[in-house]
């Protein structure tokens, strides 16, 4: 997983950039295979805002999050990046592999 977080009218300072790193680390859980995050964090006055977009598979994700202080908007930035690769995981998985009358061969 390679993260890349940059500043728009804003300077991202090693401590933000960590901050970053490590709540979106635990989106690595989800998947094996490598993807890549684009992380943007802005300034809106007076909300802080962080977006992200993330590249898995030739799929694109993306979300965003304001809030009043910068590690909030990471926060919760991170928290909607979890709920979305999660929902996009169920996409992915096949719910048909179950038993079913067809598969076993016993229609009579």
């Amino acid at each position: 997983m390679r993260i890349e977080t940059y500043g728009q009218q804003i300077e991202v300072t090693t401590a933000l950039r960590d901050y970053v790193e490590t709540k979106l680390a635990r989106l690595r859980r989800h998947f094996d295979q490598p993807f890549d995050i684009r992380t943007q964090l802005s300034l809106d006055k007076p909300d802080h805002k962080a977006e992200a977009t993330i590249t898995i598979s030739g799929r694109v994700l993306h979300a965003d999050a304001a809030a009043i202080d910068m590690y909030a908007a990471i926060d919760l930035l991170a928290d909607k990046l979890d709920r979305l690769l999660m929902k996009h995981k169920e996409k992915v998985v096949d719910h048909h592999r179950g038993e079913s009358l067809a598969r076993s061969g016993d229609f009579a």
